[in-house]
């Protein structure tokens, strides 16, 4: 038989997973299934995942903690410890909610999910959610939700699930019950993370490897409060106009084998220029140079080449800006203003784009007085806050009881 998700937590026991972090949520939280999950900042491989490229991310210490409750009767009862309402509905009706509501589908999405691949959730529980990580910060909130309750519901109710099993449910849970069609990077980087490491996906296999995060270096995040919602943005439009070009250029170049956008090389790509739209030349570009600028990147960092590393961050960066046209005027100031900063590797947007969170993969000795300067820069632009966290790789998902 094969192991579950809870056998396979990893080489630490689950004292010591627990005492990582502090615990997020308080009170009477001694009776039920705890369950963690972090947030992740994609390295490199903007809008690579869903199509069929190499993406490279890292876990942080900033988390989703989640307690689960079995109850007696079918009433499942969601709770929250930000500002938003209780959901509470019957076990044998989950449909999915909206408006001030619709927090709590990334649950509700993992309870049909979980139920639909065979396991059996008996009896109603309640659910409560704390955090420390942003929301709408491009940092996966989200793929931490489905994940922590998805894992604490497996443990609840008995499913013999892998962790590479939840991270597909959770994909599904997003994709069918929220209607994001997300690629797979969010939920493989937070179920799969370390403290030590950076998580490679090769999102057309599903494979994952472990790429060692480089010592004496940190990550920044640069938060802009421009907040984005997946579903309201444009991330469909690119998906969709990410689809179209793959059509076109089997076409053109008449190879019906490219399952992948990424399948087209950059010289195929520019034979066919003059045959596509401008929009769409500049879609396929972004994609088929990032998934190759993902691969160079795993390659130096495993040379310790961290400033030609860095190099290539800002150069996606560039080609976000330009041929994916998902960054905004807010994060390309934020970027130029790091790229001037002494400590400074490499910064680009990270995450869906479209507004959201910037990131800086810096040496040692940048810190908060150099992260206050940038962010005293974007008050005087844009009148805005802009929030600095100074974030360091950390475990991934986990439960204990």
């Amino acid at each position: 038989m094969s192991q579950s998700f809870e056998q396979r937590r990893g080489q630490k026991s689950v004292d010591e997973w627990a005492s990582d972090v502090s615990l997020i949520l308080d009170g009477n939280t001694n009776e039920g299934i705890r369950a963690s999950a972090p947030g992740r900042v994609e390295f490199i491989g903007n809008h690579t995942d869903y199509n069929g490229g190499w993406v490279l991310g890292a876990t942080i210490d900033r988390r989703v903690e989640v307690v689960l409750q079995r109850r007696s009767d079918r009433q499942i009862r969601l709770q929250s410890e930000a500002a938003v309402p209780p959901v509470e509905v019957p076990l044998g009706s989950v449909e999915r909610q909206s408006g001030e509501w619709a927090w709590a589908n990334y649950i509700l999405g993992m309870v049909e999910v979980l139920q639909g691949e065979g396991m059996t959730i008996e009896s109603g529980f309640d659910l409560r959610v704390g955090s420390t990580l942003p929301v709408g910060a491009g940092l996966s909130s989200s793929a931490a939700l489905e994940l922590a309750s998805g894992a604490a519901l497996s443990e609840a109710y008995g499913g013999e699930f892998l962790r590479r099993d939840l991270v597909r449910m959770a994909q599904r849970a997003e994709n069918e019950f929220v209607g994001v069609p997300c690629g797979l990077l969010d939920q493989a980087v937070v179920a799969l993370g370390g403290a030590d490491r950076l998580v490679r996906l090769d999102a057309r296999s599903e494979a994952t490897a472990a790429v060692p995060f480089p010592p004496e270096t940190g990550i920044w995040i640069f938060r802009t409060h421009q907040a984005h919602a997946l579903s309201e943005s444009g991330y469909q439009e690119r998906h969709d106009e990410a689809r179209a070009v793959r059509e076109r250029l089997r076409e053109l170049l008449g190879n019906e084998e490219a399952e992948y956008l990424v399948d087209v090389s950059p010289s195929q790509l520019e034979e066919v220029k003059r045959e596509l739209s401008k929009t769409l030349y500049r879609r396929a570009r972004h994609v088929v140079t990032e998934h190759r600028r993902t691969q160079r990147v795993v390659q130096l960092l495993k040379a310790g080449r961290r400033a030609a590393a860095g190099r290539l961050l800002f150069a996606s960066h560039e080609s976000s800006r330009v041929n994916y046209e998902n960054s905004t005027e807010a994060l390309d100031f934020v970027v130029d203003r790091l790229a001037e900063q002494e400590g400074v590797l490499g910064a680009r947007l990270t995450g869906a784009g479209f507004g959201g969170a910037a990131m800086a993969w810096t040496r040692a000795g940048y810190g908060e007085e150099q992260a206050h300067e940038v962010a005293g820069a974007y008050a005087d632009r844009f009148g805005m806050e802009l929030e600095t966290l100074a974030c360091r790789p950390a475990p991934g998902l986990y439960v204990w009881t």
